[in-house]
């Protein structure tokens, strides 16, 4: 008895008191109200533009005023409508204010969890000891970069209230959307903090003095002079930053912070106004909306009925199961925008399924790591917008230029899935496969392969922007869920709310980010003198199209696709321009080499992904996956210099 009171009171203690676990998930109220609130306001915006305009081509239309002319005043019918045209003007500036506030909320928790995107080649080879003082220096480095702009968002707010300017449509005043500077990096201040201790317990003080000195001795060059070279100074840190295992976003923020310290380029306090400015943007709203859809309708049961389709259709096959897998991630893809949420929702089904009919688990793993990277390339592709909103070219015509390279790259895979499954005598599931059984399961997963279809049939059919598509497809994946099939519970709902917001949160952040490293870079004209430098080596168009090529997959190994397309979309396309290569046709050349990327260690998440599902090691998927790593390389080659491949349907 006595046992049993001395357990429940270690559990008590043990367990987080209510006052803890606010403390703990402050945040989450805010982004899952958030997200959903975003997800409605846009789609009222693209229901109520479209019904408008739909009204005024009526009433303008020869045969209604034939029709009603008589008893209608058309004029005043038209002006009326006209004047309730304010009535949507609110939600594009409510929705880009409130996207900006859960995104930079959303990074807090991330900086808890430590699920920033790193590249931690170097940190995972030191010893344990030498790692825990790494994690001291980073989050010490980390702390410095956002109190800085937690205390510079402060003082731009007081700037505001001192002299007060109001939004142009909500007429607030702009210190109002201001504050997430102070109180979201206030946050962020406040979980670094909470990492920085964390890790500090347990630790011997001399490691830990070790870890909190050393950013002291990072910064003592640009503290004590201001003299330094602007370009030195912003890839020396960045790199350094980079090797240490900092985050990439704040690597960038900290090399900006740093060359702005010691060569003067920009006014610090103008970095607070690019963190906000930068992300104030209506096409980079489409990232979150997308990645809910995905996650959304990978929840709410949709993946599976896609795969029961694609087993119809390729599952007789040799090799039926791992076919299936491929096309469903191409379904897939087209709703998603992402290649590690598609190794996710349909590996966590597959795999396990090609394990249990005698499929090899590393060939079963590696087949859908490679077709999960198809998710970046078929429209809609979240790296497109990224690529977009850097190069300013249209996002939309990208996610055209997408669709015939994704398709052949899927094919190209099925392919040499086929081949080695027949070789292996890994057959297909024998049962009867008819029309009747083909179209029953193109009726359960009818819900799904709408989604295509609404997203990519309103964008080109100029009904929506890729933003509001993807906020449809975001409401279209919550209703499918919730109301059609539903397996999207109120848990399940909370928790992939969580989820979206938190990755698109740490997209978000590299953005903002990387204009700061982008502004110093063009200041300094970094990548004119790149251009004319290589220019100057060679102006053979083949030539320099294959160094980019190698030097793209070089990059992919280290860095991950988004981080890369923000820091590099600046510096190679005033390059690639000049020898004549298309924006758009660079774009997807650009986002088929980092898709690579997603498969070829030590950072290929979708490898980490599909070993994390099939319980296999990264090094035994890395000698099964050279085969498509040369077909996929084969692919990209054939549309970097087939141009018309990506340009067909523009």
């Amino acid at each position: 008895m006595e046992t049993l009171k001395m357990d429940r009171a270690l559990d008590k203690e043990k367990s987080p008191s209510y006052l803890e676990t606010i403390i703990k998930n402050f945040e989450k109220p805010f982004l899952f109200v958030g997200l959903l609130l975003m997800i409605v306001i846009i789609n009222y915006q693209t229901f109520f533009r479209y019904s408008i305009s739909a009204l005024l081509n009526m009433i303008g239309a020869p045969e209604f005023e034939q029709l009603f002319g008589e008893w209608v005043d058309i004029d005043g019918l038209r002006a009326g409508i006209k004047d309730i045209v304010g009535w949507g003007v609110w939600t594009e500036e409510l929705a880009r204010y409130i996207f900006i506030w859960i995104s930079y909320l959303a990074v807090s928790i991330s900086i808890i969890s430590r699920s920033g995107i790193r590249v931690d080649v170097l940190h995972n080879r030191l010893s344990q000891r030498y790692q825990n003082i790494l994690w001291i220096v980073i989050d010490s480095c980390t702390l410095i970069l956002v109190f800085l702009f937690a205390f510079m968002g402060l003082d731009y707010v007081k700037m505001q209230l001192a002299m007060p300017q109001t939004t142009p449509a909500m007429q607030i005043g702009y210190y109002i959307p201001y504050l997430i500077l102070p109180i979201g990096f206030g946050l962020m201040t406040i979980r670094t903090l909470q990492s920085l201790w964390r890790q500090c317990r347990g630790m011997s003080v001399v490691d830990v003095c070790i870890g909190l000195l050393t950013p002291a001795v990072l910064f003592a060059p640009v503290m004590l002079s201001d003299e330094w070279n602007a370009s030195l100074l912003l890839f020396g840190y960045f790199i350094l930053f980079l090797l240490m295992g900092v985050p990439i976003a704040f690597a960038l923020g900290l090399a900006g912070l740093t060359t702005v310290l010691g060569a003067g380029t920009l006014p610090v306090d103008y970095l607070a106004q690019i963190a906000f400015s930068s992300i104030d943007s209506f096409p980079i709203m489409a990232i979150p909306f997308f990645i809910a859809a995905g996650v959304f309708m990978g929840a709410g049961g949709l993946s599976k009925r896609l795969l029961a389709l694609g087993d119809e259709l390729v599952g007789a096959l040799p090799g039926g199961m791992a076919l299936a897998s491929i096309m469903t991630c191409i379904f897939f893809a087209s709703i998603s925008g992402s290649g590690p949420a598609t190794v996710a929702a349909i590996g966590s089904i597959t795999i396990p399924a090609m394990i249990a009919r005698g499929y090899d688990k590393y060939f079963a793993a590696t087949v859908v790591a490679c077709a999960g990277a198809i998710g970046v390339i078929i429209p809609p592709s979240n790296p497109f917008v990224v690529y977009g909103v850097s190069a300013q070219v249209s996002i939309g015509k990208l996610f055209i230029a997408g669709i015939i390279p994704g398709l052949i790259m899927g094919v190209a895979l099925m392919v040499v899935a086929y081949l080695i499954s027949k070789k292996n005598g890994w057959y297909g599931e024998v049962r009867e496969r008819s029309l009747k059984t083909f179209m029953s399961a193109a009726w359960q997963a009818k819900w799904a392969l709408m989604v295509p279809v609404i997203v990519l049939g309103g964008i080109y059919g100029g009904i929506m922007t890729p933003t509001e598509a993807a906020a449809v497809a975001a409401l279209y994946g919550l209703f499918v869920g919730l109301c059609v099939h539903k397996e999207l519970t109120f848990n399940s709902l909370w928790s992939s709310a969580q989820d979206a917001a938190g990755i698109s949160s740490i997209i978000i952040l590299l953005m903002a980010m990387a204009t700061i490293f982008g502004n110093i870079m063009t200041i300094e004209q970094i990548p004119e003198s790149i251009a004319e430098s290589i220019l100057a080596l060679t102006s053979n168009k083949f030539v320099i199209l294959i160094m980019i090529n190698i030097f793209l997959l070089w990059i992919g190994i280290f860095m991950e696709a988004l981080a890369a397309i923000v820091i590099l979309t600046p510096i190679l396309l005033p390059l690639v321009v000049a020898v004549g290569v298309d924006p758009i046709h660079f774009g997807v050349m650009m986002v088929m080499n980092l898709a690579i990327g997603f498969i070829t260690p030590p950072v290929g998440v979708n490898l980490f992904v599909a070993s994390g599902i099939a319980h296999v090691s990264i090094g035994g998927l890395a000698r099964a996956v050279w085969v498509y790593l040369l077909v996929m390389i084969a692919v990209l080659l054939m549309v970097t210099y087939i141009p018309e491949i990506s340009l067909l349907l523009l």
